[in-house]
């Protein structure tokens, strides 16, 4: 009996990320559908700023060289990256102290 539970508790916590995928796909296609011409025009006031880019499960740093309804190019020192508009929940300008000099330590 004791050999089961942890098993159990697997099937559980796969089930509940599965579920939790399948809802995030079908907002990002809901989204896609309503076009989401609100954030597209909000983003593309952060145009050449050093901006940080939380995606659902990193963050990028960079500075926003280009932004379409596919996605956002970034220049991130030297390299370039392109991440999808549909994955990215928000945006923000690098924080800067009162010096002007950018923050070591972001916190959210």
């Amino acid at each position: 009996m004791s050999t089961y539970l942890p098993l159990f508790m697997l099937l559980i916590i796969i089930f509940i990320t599965q579920r939790n995928e399948k809802m995030m796909i079908k907002n990002i296609l809901s989204k896609r559908k309503m076009g989401d011409s609100k954030m597209f025009e909000l983003a593309k006031s952060f145009l050449g700023k050093e901006c940080v880019i939380y995606t659902f499960n990193s963050q990028l740093t960079g500075v926003i060289k280009e932004i379409n309804n596919g996605g956002i190019l970034i220049d991130k020192a030297g390299n370039l990256e392109l991440v999808n508009f549909d994955f990215i929940v928000r945006i923000r300008e690098y924080p800067r102290n009162k010096n002007g000099k950018k923050k070591s330590v972001i916190i959210d």
